[in-house]
């Protein structure tokens, strides 16, 4: 599988650790031992993994504040999965700037139509949009 591929399904995989974790407050080693010892098939990155995850938890109050600036609602009254996959693609933008704003974009939208709610993609993507026209103005949003 390509490189995009593997960084797609690790993103997969981060989605659901960031979601366990907001549930249950598990520490990124925890996360980290628990996906290790059972990957998906076809596996995934760890350290691209532990980047995403590590990053998230580390980081997620200032997360939080670059997607407030642009929410409806108070960040922890979002959808629990619609949270983690904004704090995950925040996080990209804000401190991964080798990856395309537009990837980082493209795979959250993804992940917000195949695990969040019915129109959750189209939320995803006018925040994160937003997010990405203030961290990276630069790139000539």
């Amino acid at each position: 599988m390509n490189h995009r591929g593997i960084r797609s399904r690790t993103r997969r995989v981060a989605l659901q650790a960031l979601y366990q974790w907001q549930m249950t407050g598990h520490s990124a080693e925890e996360l980290h031992a628990q996906f290790s010892e059972n990957p998906p098939p076809g596996g995934f990155d760890p350290v691209f993994f532990d980047a995403l995850v590590g990053g998230v938890i580390i980081d997620f109050e200032t997360l939080d504040a670059e997607i407030a600036a642009f929410a409806d609602r108070p960040v922890a009254q979002l959808d629990p999965v619609e949270r983690a996959i904004l704090r995950m693609g925040a996080h990209e933008l804000r401190s991964m700037v080798d990856v395309p704003w537009r990837t980082v974009i493209d795979e959250a939208v993804e992940l917000a139509r195949t695990f969040g709610a019915e129109q959750s993609h189209k939320y995803v993507n006018g925040v994160l949009d937003r997010v990405a026209r203030r961290l990276r103005p630069e790139q000539g949003l």
